[in-house]
């Protein structure tokens, strides 16, 4: 789909402007069907590869990337979907951009809600800038270049919680989910595993698990020490690209050739083969 990519344009506000319209979010809205969707569609919010997504949306509407585009002609989908569009386009436009799996602090008051957010390199300021591809515009925030602070990535939220600087039972995939394994140290966990998939170009679905996500036998005191550990290299200012491929080479934390997922569009976990790398 890469010859669909070449009209968007190439600066970041033009990148983010295209990637911002087209996902509709399966639940911030309610009931998808209450705004015109199929309600067969819920089960787009599982396809994970970036040219499925953009194949999908050229059937919807043909029209050039970066136009406005009806709700109904958008893929159902979440922040993780906007996020790997964006990184995509920027990637195709030749600018380093990378997805990162944490939690936003400017969603719900006093909550550090799920989510994911790209990273752009800025090559005039040299460093990178946290880009909320989900919304064109935000009351809170400056959407194309969020506050570090407003946004957690998986190995700083992980940290500030172990130090006690934050409660860590404000760390949920939404308030209103009550299940234990989506709130606290479980998600925490999650999102930090998540995150440095993420770092190796693995942008995973955001209810897939794997490895020692993926087995309950594992205690998580034990596992602690070792989830610090990653989190503190992860986190350091100085991380370099060797650590961060060291790191995924371990079985506990490589995304696998068959994850589990546990859709919220299917009826329990199922296993899921990956492409090929």
């Amino acid at each position: 789909m890469a010859w669909w990519l070449d009209d968007v344009r190439s600066d970041l506000p033009g990148i983010h402007e295209a990637a911002s319209g087209l996902v509709f979010h399966y639940t911030a809205r309610g009931d998808i069907t209450q705004h015109g969707f199929a309600a067969g569609r819920i089960a787009e919010i599982d396809e994970r590869y970036a040219d499925v997504l953009l194949a999908r949306l050229h059937e919807l509407d043909p029209a050039p990337l970066g136009g406005d585009r009806a709700p109904t002609d958008r893929v159902v989908g979440c922040c993780r979907d906007s996020t790997l569009l964006l990184v995509a386009l920027a990637r195709h436009h030749g600018i380093p951009a990378r997805a990162r799996v944490g939690f936003s602090m400017y969603l719900e008051p006093e909550w550090a809600m799920d989510h994911v957010v790209g990273e752009v390199w800025d090559r005039d300021e040299a460093r990178w800038r946290l880009v909320d591809a989900q919304f064109a515009e935000h009351d809170a925030v400056d959407v194309l270049d969020v506050p570090r602070e407003l946004f957690l990535a998986g190995p700083e939220a992980w940290a500030q919680c172990r130090a006690g600087l934050l409660d860590p039972d404000r760390f949920v995939v939404s308030p209103n989910r009550k299940e234990r394994f989506l709130r606290s140290w479980p998600q925490l966990t999650h999102n930090l595993v998540q995150d440095l998939a993420a770092l190796n170009k693995h942008e995973m679905v955001l209810w897939d698990v794997w490895g020692l996500l993926d087995d309950e036998t594992v205690d998580a005191e034990e596992l602690a020490p070792k989830l610090d550990g990653l989190a503190e290299i992860l986190h350091a200012p100085d991380l370099t690209l060797k650590q961060i491929l060291s790191l995924f080479a371990d079985p506990d934390w490589r995304v696998p050739e068959t994850v589990t997922s546990f859709s919220p569009a299917a009826l329990g976990p199922a296993p899921v083969t990956l492409r090929p790398e």
